[in-house]
């Protein structure tokens, strides 16, 4: 700053010696001419300070394993210990998500809810309470194609490579018989939740991810992080620009061309879930079939390779990903067009790409 200072009073200096002989002619013009340029230099010479003076921003990314599934944070920060130390704080955030909804944890409230079904309601944080009440709400929105008691099917179809054949109709109609989220009992005032069957199951593998990049998110963001992405598994949130000053963007592939992106979207202050058969699958006969389980029939859902949608809330998009898959390209479609703030492409098993009516995509260069 002292240089700056200088040289803005050198020219202070300078205009007022120049303007000397002029003060006595016309002293008031003169002065006015001097206060303009004098506050006009200042005006110059602040800038400068305050462009010399900004931060410069670094990017820090990290990928690694939780939940069972890929996770990359990216933040950008002043400098890089900085950086990794916001990741660290992120990664911990995942992993106490995880804690609160994992079924497979014996020891979390999701697995003791599991536990006491048809046996007792079971209290639980406000937070997942809250996160099942919502699971509730787009169950309904979604006429019961997303289904956190779909769990139950975990029983019946298994998507790790064991299975050699189909499951009999009878296992399959037995599974189904323990779905349905209108079994599902809350009580709002001391937060419990009761699965009103023996048998029942609720689990988060279509929501949690998305509920997890929204809690890191939001973690960040309260602790002044100007910017940052963070990738679950294919449901991605964002906030800010990159350290560049540049959107955040999405590429959406082309399913006509291997390694080519179709279109790439911005993601402002913004979600998106990718949800699609690559994921986990089994193979019969030829023939792939999804882990997406229809709640209805109890059969994986078929006709349609991939589902982004989009939104300013990771879980929402990923709980909407896998309701749009399951009901299919038409009512998905008539769906998300009487939504507001979604939008969606759909890629069909014949690789015809079909888009919301809110968003107009731009074949990319």
């Amino acid at each position: 700053m002292f240089p700056l200072i200088f040289v803005a009073s050198y020219w202070q200096f300078f205009i007022a010696f120049h303007f000397k002989g002029d003060l006595g002619k016309n002293s008031s013009e003169s002065v006015k001419s001097v206060k303009g340029l004098n506050i006009l230099i200042l005006a110059i010479f602040f800038g400068l300070s305050c462009t010399a003076q900004q931060k410069k921003f670094v990017t820090v990314k990290r990928a690694l394993s939780l939940m069972g599934s890929s996770f990359e944070i990216t933040v950008v920060a002043s400098d890089e210990e900085i950086g990794f130390i916001n990741i660290e704080e992120g990664i911990a955030e995942v992993r106490r998500i995880e804690s609160l909804i994992s079924s497979w944890d014996m020891e979390s409230q999701t697995s003791e809810i599991n536990k006491n079904a048809g046996v007792r309601p079971v209290k639980v944080d406000y937070e997942l309470f809250k996160l099942i009440e919502r699971a509730i709400q787009i169950s309904e929105l979604t006429s019961g194609m997303f289904d956190i008691s779909v769990a139950a099917m975990d029983e019946v179809w298994d998507f790790d490579g064991s299975m050699t054949s189909f499951p009999i109709p009878e296992k399959i109609e037995e599974g189904v018989s323990k779905v349905g989220y209108k079994k599902i009992v809350l009580n709002s005032t001391d937060h419990s939740v009761f699965l009103s069957e023996k048998g029942m199951k609720i689990g988060f593998g279509a929501i949690g991810k998305g509920f997890a990049a929204d809690k890191v998110k939001e973690l960040l963001v309260s602790k002044q992080v100007p910017g940052g992405m963070i990738n679950a598994a294919g449901d991605i949130t964002t906030w800010g620009t990159k350290a560049t000053g540049e959107k955040w963007l999405i590429g959406v592939d082309n399913p006509n061309r291997d390694s080519r992106y179709f279109t790439w979207l911005p993601l402002v202050e913004s979600s998106v879930s990718i949800s699609g058969i690559y994921e986990k699958y089994i193979t019969f006969r030829g023939k792939k079939y999804s882990h997406y389980i229809n709640p209805i029939t109890g059969y994986p859902a078929s006709g349609i390779k991939k589902v982004t949608v989009f939104s300013k809330s990771a879980e929402l998009c990923d709980a909407l990903a896998t309701a749009i898959y399951i009901m299919g390209k038409e009512d998905g479609l008539q769906l998300i067009n009487q939504l507001g703030g979604i939008e969606v492409i759909i890629v069909d098993n014949f690789n015809r790409i079909v888009n919301s009516d809110g968003l107009i995509l731009k074949t990319a260069e």
